[in-house]
């Protein structure tokens, strides 16, 4: 994969490099460990310009989330309590915790975005709980850019200094994001064995 990342970002420039980080950010399998510290080598190269890689990332990484976001608006939260009364187990929540972490984003939205960003594999689905608490558009979408422009700083900054050895970066964070992986499916596992109806549903 690194290297078709690298023939698209030399082929296409910021429109290339654009394009791969809206991908990121709706197929999360797409990493931008490789994408963004390449185009911080690229930029110590003279190839490409710092704050225009900076502003071309974090633009790109903006845009993806927007499909997941409105997927969440349109399910809904009522749709998704249904889900749960039905299929609960399998989602690992009830109807009682989706309304407390409705009310969470309701109060912490822009701070729980913000911080998501900064996660690995996190950054992609935090959109989809901020569109099911039909968080506020534009509050949405500034707390995103500050995180993924905070990301994309840091491993443009990364590529930067490394140089012809940016895929290094790549190795660092890779164990980091079997480690979130790891906590994740140890967390559903958890989740599906002592998983509760709601109370209502309890007689």
């Amino acid at each position: 994969m690194s290297e078709w990342i690298v023939s698209v970002i030399n082929q296409f420039g910021y429109a290339g490099l654009f394009l791969l980080m809206l991908l990121e950010s709706v197929f999360p399998p797409i990493p931008s460990e490789l994408i963004v510290p390449f185009a911080g080598f690229s930029a110590a190269q003279g190839d490409m310009n710092f704050l225009g890689v900076l502003v071309t990332t974090s633009l790109g990484s903006v845009a993806g989330t927007l499909p997941w976001y409105y997927a969440g608006r349109a399910l809904g939260v009522e749709r998704f309590r249904a889900l749960a009364d039905r299929f609960g187990r399998w989602l690992t929540v009830n109807a009682d915790e989706i309304d407390k972490a409705t009310g969470y984003f309701t109060r912490f939205g822009p701070i729980i975005v913000l911080v998501g960003r900064l996660a690995p594999i996190v950054r992609t689905l935090i959109s989809v709980p901020a569109g099911l608490a039909r968080m506020n558009l534009v509050a949405f979408l500034l707390s995103t850019a500050i995180g993924a422009g905070l990301w994309n700083l840091i491993m443009i900054s990364a590529g930067y200094l490394v140089q012809e050895h940016y895929e290094l970066v790549a190795n660092y964070i890779d164990p980091l994001t079997i480690v979130v992986l790891a906590a994740a499916a140890t967390a559903y596992v958890y989740r599906l064995v002592t998983w509760r109806p709601a109370a209502r549903h309890v007689q």
